[in-house]
């Protein structure tokens, strides 16, 4: 295997002026917790890059680890060599050999970071892509839109070849500021996306669900759980704290006591309230959503307003300004896509009126809450929380009785 380590390159984080170095070190200590399984590999932390050396590991497997990291810019599978041009191009052939085995367009660019090494950028370029040229003929330069790019990264220690750059996830390292936030799940398509994203900005998620048994089955429960595995991966730990609210009493009460238009309006209220006070008993500092305004009756922005009022505690809704198509793209990226289109039902979509109102009025909904006991409901509801702790490995694990009751 000629790649020795691979370079990971921060792209934002480097941006972070004086809490730079809190944002780089949540980075690599994320890096090592999903690499922790592989265990020959080896790390090095320099100015502006963080080196993984593989010591014998198929970077392959340390490939799938970082895909699950937020906070990469992109990395490059490497190989290392001493400051001697003539093993620079000897290198440069045997990577090239190794990697590219078809014809193809190429260029090389050099960045000489080591102002001590005697050739300048230019003349190193030079030399290694004409003795590339001369040992691989399967390949022609265009400097312009090559087909393949040899780096050369002319450093203190020594030199790095690498071929093309492999984006990474972008974003921010989950966990920097050490914050929660508390996503509403259903297990539609819209909600694990907002989850998604908001972990890309470095937040920690944890979860709450409402389900109404026996109208709501095993199944759509079930399904929760792998849509919420699938985000899992992006934790520091691997885990997700799951909330689940049993709710048929409310629902029930709901319709009851209320018109059958205002009905998902007054069940989004009690769900804000819920969802706000599990979100302050567990230090989570926001609610979060799939919402998109416009896209559903609940979704507009009268009913927004209206929904918001029960809670003072920050609601973020990332796919606000999103198109379902959109929204869908990112579903399949990610993987949630197959599994938020199982044809299960959750609480929201079992009791959606014939006509729900899409402007409601504040002073009316008010009005018709006033009919029945909700807070009592509420309080039932929330003594009742099952917890579920989600695993990336498929190892969920429940917690009942006393562990539901020390958390709060």
């Amino acid at each position: 295997m000629v790649y020795d380590r691979i370079v990971v390159k921060y792209g934002e984080l480097t941006l972070k002026g004086k809490n730079k170095r809190e944002f780089t070190d949540r980075l690599i200590k994320t890096i090592k917790e999903k690499c922790k399984h592989l265990d020959r590999l080896t790390f090095e932390k320099r100015h502006d890059r963080f080196y993984i050396l593989l010591n014998g590991t198929d970077y392959h497997e340390v490939v799938q680890a970082l895909n699950k990291v937020f906070g990469i810019h992109a990395y490059s599978l490497a190989a290392f060599t001493e400051l001697d041009l003539d093993k620079v191009k000897e290198l440069a052939v045997l990577l090239i050999k190794d990697q590219v085995k078809e014809p193809a367009t190429f260029k090389v660019k050099t960045k000489r970071v080591n102002k001590n090494f005697p050739l300048g950028s230019m003349e190193i370029t030079r030399e290694v892509a004409s003795y590339v040229l001369r040992h691989c003929k399967h390949l022609t330069v265009d400097v312009k839109n090559p087909q393949v790019t040899l780096s050369i990264e002319v450093r203190y220690e020594g030199v790095y070849l690498m071929l093309d750059d492999i984006p990474g996830l972008g974003g921010l390292p989950v966990g920097v500021d050490h914050s929660r936030g508390l996503l509403m799940i259903s297990g539609g398509i819209d909600s694990p996306v907002a989850g998604y994203l908001m972990q890309k900005r470095g937040l920690v998620i944890d979860a709450i669900h409402f389900e109404s048994p026996p109208y709501t089955s095993v199944q759509a429960k079930q399904k929760v759980i792998d849509l919420l595995e699938k985000l899992a991966v992006y934790q520091p730990n691997g885990k997700i704290r799951l909330f689940i609210v049993p709710f048929t009493k409310m629902q029930k009460a709901i319709y009851q006591h209320c018109p059958a238009k205002y009905g998902i309006t007054i069940m989004r209220r009690m769900m804000y309230r819920i969802s706000e006070r599990v979100a302050r008993r567990e230090n989570d500092l926001v609610i979060i959503n799939g919402e998109s305004l416009g896209q559903v009756a609940s979704q507009t922005l009268e009913s927004m307003y209206v929904i918001n009022e029960v809670t003072n505690l920050p609601v973020f809704r990332p796919l606000v300004a999103m198109d379902k198509l959109e929204i869908m793209k990112i579903a399949e990226k990610i993987g949630t896509y197959p599994i938020s289109i199982l044809p299960y039902e959750d609480c929201c979509t079992i009791f959606i009126p014939e006509h729900p109102v899409t402007k409601p009025d504040l002073e009316k909904v008010k009005e018709y809450e006033a009919n029945f006991d909700f807070a009592s409901l509420i309080e039932e509801a929330i003594a009742n929380i099952e917890l579920l702790i989600i695993d990336e490995q498929k190892k969920t694990n429940l917690l009942l009785d006393d562990s539901v009751a020390n958390l709060f």
